[in-house]
């Protein structure tokens, strides 16, 4: 598994019965999770668990919304270290049960860092980074902070990357070149290819279902393959990384570790490793699994 565990300001205390209770920063939120599919078992003193400050109750007719059981502000900053740095990320929970960044992904976070930072110490001048559906910029804030000379972010939504560009100023990054594109994702890769640009590595983490340039409805399954062969015309001769994370049940970890070999990897050679992104339970001795990520990488 990919375990993002090196958090000190966020961790999932506890789950069962298809929620789970964590705590950001001082706010304790409880909320669904579809892949919490055990009951509730006594292996964890439930007294000895903080009360929330916050559920989300679901809607019989969808959607849902948060009961406030105490006082919280409306957003707040949470920090994580990445390479001796410090990066900061708001938090806000929203409508939809989300809270504006996903933790599990941190371990993707270290991952980049570790190869951009592997180039720089080994010499190499210029590295640019294609962050793509790159919705508050997780990814974004830590491929700048571990020292790319340009990371381009990409996400149809304008109200993501104005929350994007403010993680990227709490980060203290506002002198790093990063480029905000407001655009549907498989329209700027045609731009880009069309432009000749390229690319040292390629970050995209699609939605299941989304519209294209023309507002044809396009599902993950069926597109997936195609998206990926056209980003790696954007690689450049001595690429870094690629790495494809999915959320959905209709794309598996293997499938999408088999689509990087099959595009980037008969490309280039290198490795593909695909496993799931996973947060550790505390006190529980298990593993939440938060979706599928595959990983090429020029090793």
């Amino acid at each position: 598994m990919f375990l993002a565990d090196n958090w000190n300001d966020f961790e999932v205390l506890y789950a069962s019965n298809s929620e789970k209770l964590e705590r950001w920063g001082e706010v304790i939120l409880r909320r669904p999770d579809p892949q919490v599919i055990w009951p509730d078992i006594d292996v964890v003193n439930k007294d000895s668990l903080p009360r929330p400050n916050a559920i989300y109750v679901r809607s019989s007719t969808g959607g849902g919304s948060w009961s406030k059981l105490s006082s919280f502000p409306n957003s707040w900053k949470i920090n994580y270290e990445l390479l001796n740095k410090k990066l900061t990320f708001k938090i806000f929970p929203t409508a939809f049960k989300h809270t504006g960044l996903f933790p599990e992904q941190a371990a993707n976070w270290e991952f980049c860092a570790s190869k951009i930072k592997d180039a720089r110490d080994s010499g190499r001048k210029d590295v640019r980074i294609l962050n793509l559906f790159a919705y508050t910029g997780g990814a974004t804030v830590a491929t700048a902070s571990a020292g790319a000379n340009e990371v381009v972010h990409v996400d149809a939504s304008k109200g993501m990357i104005a929350e994007a560009k403010e993680n990227v100023a709490l980060s203290g990054l506002d002198e790093s070149y990063i480029r905000f594109i407001a655009e549907d994702c498989r329209s700027f890769v045609e731009r880009e290819i069309r432009r000749g640009r390229k690319y040292d590595g390629i970050i995209m983490d699609p939605p299941a279902y989304g519209r294209g340039p023309s507002g044809e409805l396009w599902k993950l399954e069926e597109a997936l393959y195609e998206l990926a062969q056209r980003c790696t015309l954007l690689l450049s001769d001595n690429p870094l990384f690629f790495i494809i994370s999915s959320y959905t049940a209709g794309v598996s970890t293997q499938a999408s570790g088999a689509i990087l070999r099959l595009t980037v990897g008969n490309k280039f050679g290198g490795k593909v490793v695909a496993d799931e992104l996973c947060l550790p339970i505390k006190n529980m001795g298990i593993f939440l699994p938060c979706g599928c990520t595959a990983r090429w990488s020029n090793d």
